[in-house]
């Protein structure tokens, strides 16, 4: 369970993070491109900050990602002179896709039935147990 510290910093942190992500996003060249922190969480010794992000249009989830990665020190440095006044240290930062989205939007097709296997026999292999 997180302490009320580590929720207080996620929120600090999850804030900022947008505003740098978009900022870099729309400074770089990228129209059309929606980067959202969904979800920050710290650990208990405040050390690792694990941010996921959901990328719209998400055939370019992965290539943002490690652009994303590999510009890891400047995005950390921008945090630490945003929330210098908050934190003593800044936390390392990991990135991750959420992919959240996707699995809701498969279980409601699943439910409205488009997937059907008695109408599309093909559809049964991916749906059989392992």
């Amino acid at each position: 369970m997180e302490s009320n510290r580590q929720k207080k910093i996620a929120g600090l942190l999850q804030e900022d993070l947008v505003d740098v992500l978009q900022r870099a996003a729309s400074e770089g060249g990228l129209r059309g491109v929606i980067i959202s922190v969904t979800k920050v969480s710290v650990t208990a010794d405040l050390s690792i900050a694990k941010v996921y992000l959901s990328i719209f249009p998400n055939k370019e989830a992965e290539t943002l990602l490690k652009g994303i990665t590999s510009n890891k020190p400047l995005i950390r440095h921008e945090l630490a002179q945003r929330t210098r006044h908050q934190l003593r240290r800044m936390p390392s930062l990991e990135f991750f896709i959420d992919d959240s989205l996707d699995y809701i939007d498969k279980i409601e097709r699943s439910l409205k039935g488009e997937e059907n296997p008695i109408e599309n026999p093909d559809l049964l292999g991916r749906r059989k147990k392992t």
